[in-house]
């Protein structure tokens, strides 16, 4: 047997450590790609001068093309018969990358649990994303749920993973070597800075952007995701939903460029506190989306910049001026397809 169909639920056990292939350089290719898939905005990943302003050696690549790499590279050892990705803790970029890094992964399982229909389990893995000098790039955990070949195979006990709220502020250091002092707010597109944004703040990103068949399948082969529910619409058709699933990842990028239209000076996204894929997108569906600002700290060091804990929530079909979020029971409405918890990096008045 040459091919690989991938690991089931069984497969995994607690402490395994999994070496993924293949490697990806990363070139200027790749962020036109992404732009043209997402539009993408934020000036610092849009222009080579911007960058330069700021400390850094050029523009870097958006740290969502980073992160859905490094995933990618995943899915052929951990999700290739997933039922869905269920959430993301712990996320951390440790360092910026450019146009010309090759990436490469590791994961390690540090959790399983059995669900009560024996049908299927939850992974839960931390992923740790390097560069080409070996150098840590990205970490994060993922939890998702995976198919099992046989219903009544034996499992590995069941451990499911303590995982941090939120990511220690003190644990996000902004990239040695920047300085937001000249920071051009006429260039970035938006006059508001950190100090201008309030604990509880709600910013309603206007914008919608329908999803296109052909442009989620090319953004999911950018990363080399080879997830299944994404491509093969023969063997969806005849699964739980009928057709293919949209990408989580897309999602997260899309409602990421929508939110430069209220967020245009979050300039780069510093950690990932958690996620979820709250419901299914479907190509032909209009996506919105709306931020939240939970909470605002001091860069560890830096009187030029500051960090923003937001939360981004993503709808499909339902502008956010008519979403009421949760309801009492906090469950969320059909049309609520992620909501995700980040902090971001945001210049100061100085």
């Amino acid at each position: 047997m040459k091919t690989n169909s991938g690991n089931f639920f069984e497969d995994f056990r607690l402490g395994q450590t999994l070496f993924h292939a293949t490697p990806r350089t990363l070139t200027g290719g790749d962020a036109a790609l992404y732009t043209a898939l997402y539009g993408s905005r934020f000036a610092l990943q849009s222009a080579d001068t911007f960058a330069k302003t700021l400390g850094y050696d050029r523009a870097p690549l958006d740290e969502l093309l980073v992160f859905h790499t490094v995933f990618g590279k995943t899915v052929p050892d951990i999700s290739l018969n997933a039922v869905a990705n269920l959430g993301y803790a712990e996320g951390r970029f440790l360092k910026p990358v450019y146009p010309g890094a090759t990436l490469s992964a590791v994961s390690e399982v540090v959790g399983l649990k059995e669900n009560s229909n024996r049908q299927t389990g939850v992974v839960y893995v931390r992923t740790e994303g390097f560069d080409e000098t070996g150098d840590k790039v990205l970490s994060y955990v993922r939890w998702v749920m995976v198919r099992k070949r046989d219903p009544n195979a034996p499992v590995a006990e069941a451990l499911v993973p303590k995982l941090a709220v939120a990511v220690d502020p003190a644990r996000m250091p902004v990239p040695p070597g920047t300085h937001f002092e000249p920071f051009d707010v006429a260039a970035s597109g938006s006059p508001h800075l950190w100090d201008d944004y309030a604990i509880g703040e709600k910013i309603d990103h206007v914008d919608g952007v329908t999803v296109e068949e052909a442009e989620h399948m090319m953004a999911t082969r950018l990363y080399q995701n080879t997830a299944r529910v994404h491509f093969n619409q023969f063997a969806e058709a005849k699964g739980r939903f009928g057709r293919r699933l949209i990408y989580g990842g897309h999602v997260i990028s899309l409602a990421r460029a929508i939110s430069f239209n209220g967020l245009g000076n979050a300039v780069t996204i510093a950690a990932i506190n958690g996620g979820r894929h709250v419901n299914p997108l479907f190509a032909g569906d209009t996506v919105f989306a709306w931020s939240q600002v939970l909470e605002k700290q001091q860069a560890a060091g830096r009187t030029d910049c500051g960090l923003l804990r937001l939360r981004l929530v993503a709808t499909k079909n339902l502008s956010c001026a008519e979403y009421p979020d949760k309801n009492a029971e906090g469950q969320f409405p059909d049309d609520v397809i992620l909501d995700f918890d980040y902090w971001a990096i945001m210049p100061r008045r100085v």
